[in-house]
């Protein structure tokens, strides 16, 4: 592999806070592959070097999973990766769910570094950030292996410069309680075929009711949307659904709760139901936001129940949702120090 990257490609990814969100990539990545045995050393090439056998494990069992990240400008002009070790630890987890080559929380957080410092120059300033998606494939040339998992793998690092992901202005969400987004035991796994099974409801929504995005309560136990986990605010109050296997365990809704409890707010995290979810948006000061690394937080106006538009306490843009998103970009960028 080489490091050479076009002059142009790079003026091409500073544009991408205005381009629709991830659809323009820094024009270098990290790779690393797992022969079987080992990992090689992590290295540094062109976005076009990949190359992939059609017969590869990863296209026809699934043996695939993915982290998603940012990297901030920070003050001084350097760039750096937030919760890097985070998402290593999840990207371990995931890896070991499907029985693919597990990296070390080391290696996963040398790849992210060797991304960060190899497209730096392409780091949005704020509120822009460059966003990396380190993922790993089962690379086994075979078709035949339905019952057995990949013993090879190639393990790389993407970067694409953007900008903002949710809409500015409050969002709709549809509800769904037939319909789970994934299977309970791999609810935990930040795998491609959990987004692809959220789709159809996601899509259904879109056309009957102009949703955003749908949020999956099976059984009338709220869980998390297609890609975001949810908050319930109102004042210095804060609920959330407590951790199960059966969803995401999102790292910007753990960095939020660390952020909420370090300004005094009470925070409690505890399995809610639909009907404590439409209780609570009925009280005139409450609001309800949407967490994940792409979103950072974004404020809910409505939520369609049954069919039936419900308006969330708070109107326009919740005074305290904005204050947790001020807050956690802040201590991203490096504008405000925080111990957690």
């Amino acid at each position: 592999m080489t490091t050479t990257g076009s002059s142009n490609e790079t003026s091409t990814a500073r544009l991408a806070p205005s381009a629709p969100f991830g659809s323009v990539f820094s024009p270098l990545m990290s790779v690393a592959r797992f022969d079987g045995g080992s990992w090689s050393e992590p290295d540094i090439g062109p976005l076009d070097s990949f190359r992939m056998h059609p017969g590869a494990h990863a296209l026809h069992y699934g043996s695939a999973c993915f982290e998603g990240l940012k990297a901030h400008r920070q003050m001084d002009g350097t760039a750096r990766p937030f919760r890097a070790d985070a998402h290593a630890a999840r990207m371990a987890q995931s890896a070991g769910r499907l029985c693919l080559p597990v990296p070390s929380p080391e290696l996963t957080q040398r790849l992210i570094a060797m991304a960060v410092e190899a497209n730096e120059d392409t780091v949005p300033d704020p509120p822009g950030a460059l966003y990396l998606r380190p993922t790993l494939l089962g690379t086994d040339e075979t078709i035949g292996a339905a019952a057995h998992p990949s013993e090879t793998a190639i393990f790389f690092v993407l970067a694409c410069p953007v900008g903002d992901y949710l809409p500015p202005r409050p969002l709709t969400i549809a509800v769904e309680t037939e319909v789970p987004r994934t299977t309970p035991q791999f609810g935990v796994v930040k795998a491609g075929a959990n987004y692809a099974m959220a789709l159809t409801p996601i899509m259904a929504a879109r056309q009957q009711y102009a949703a955003d995005q749908v949020l999956f309560a099976p059984g009338g136990i709220v869980q998390e949307t297609g890609a975001s986990n949810i908050v319930l605010i109102d004042g210095d109050h804060l609920i959330t659904p407590a951790l199960t296997d059966a969803y995401l365990h999102g790292v910007t809704r753990d960095s939020l709760l660390k952020v909420a409890r370090s300004m005094g707010w009470r925070v409690d995290e505890r399995e809610l139901s639909l009907a404590d979810v439409v209780e609570w948006i009925s009280r005139p000061t409450a609001e309800l936001a949407l967490t994940g690394t792409a979103a950072v937080v974004g404020a809910v106006g409505t939520l369609v129940v049954d069919g039936e538009p419900l308006v969330v306490g708070t109107p326009g843009q919740a005074p305290r949702t904005a204050e947790l998103r001020r807050t956690l970009i802040e201590i991203q960028t490096g504008r405000r120090s925080a111990e957690f």
